[in-house]
């Protein structure tokens, strides 16, 4: 059975995980943290970073949620399927997943990060980059949303695994515009469903660790 690394609060760890749970692919869950620490030195031998989610299935040991999902939808090619078949609807998918990384995770973490750092060194002009960021995403998405259910059309892939925990923690830290009706109705279907609402609910008992203070919401 596959062993997959990670936390329940970490976002990427959620973008492995909403994959697993929409495939049904079957796995063990090494939490890391203080009180697993034959995890953590686990992870070591795998990711040279340390980071997390990542995945040992028999003797292949793979870092990296995109690569997690694609390696997901190769060794089990008779579940979801996260990636279309066809070329060009696979590369859109794969761009929008790098663009909910790249765009979206990314200025996010930036911003959580800032608030874990001592006072004398913040970095307000780099915060304030990163919400410009988050707003020029969330208005390339408005205009992208106005007729499909997911990121890629009606169904859901690879890139919508991406979407829904960089939106999540997002709107935690820039708000979406109420003005943008197609986002946040996009944001609220994802919640909704039950592979992310799992990872929602799984995650509810380490917000009061969110750095900037999680919202009365969600």
């Amino acid at each position: 059975m596959i062993e997959l690394f990670g936390h329940p609060f970490s976002s990427y760890t959620w973008k492995a995980l909403i994959a697993f749970y929409e495939t049904g692919v079957p796995f063990t869950y090494r939490v890391i943290d203080g009180d697993h620490p034959e995890n953590v030195d686990r992870l070591r031998t795998i990711s040279p970073q340390g980071k997390f989610p990542a995945i040992i299935d028999g003797d292949r040991s793979l870092f990296e949620a995109s690569i997690i999902i694609e390696y997901l939808v190769q060794s089990h090619p008779g579940s979801a399927r996260l990636i279309p078949v066809d070329p060009g609807a696979a590369l859109e998918v794969r761009m929008l997943d790098r663009f909910f990384d790249n765009y979206v995770m990314a200025p996010m973490q930036r911003i959580v990060a800032d608030f874990i750092r001592a006072p004398s060194d913040r970095d307000p002009s780099g915060v304030l980059e990163a919400k410009a960021t988050l707003r020029r995403s969330y208005v390339w998405l408005e205009r992208r949303l106005d007729s499909s259910s997911f990121a890629c059309g009606e169904a859901f892939t690879m890139a919508d695994c991406a979407a829904a925990p960089a939106l999540f923690y997002a709107d935690w830290v820039c708000e979406i515009d109420a003005a943008q009706i197609n986002l946040r109705a996009y944001r609220r279907r994802l919640l909704a469903r039950l592979s992310v609402r799992r990872c929602v609910d799984d995650a509810r008992p380490y917000r009061r660790f969110f750095p900037p203070g999680a919202p009365d919401r969600d």
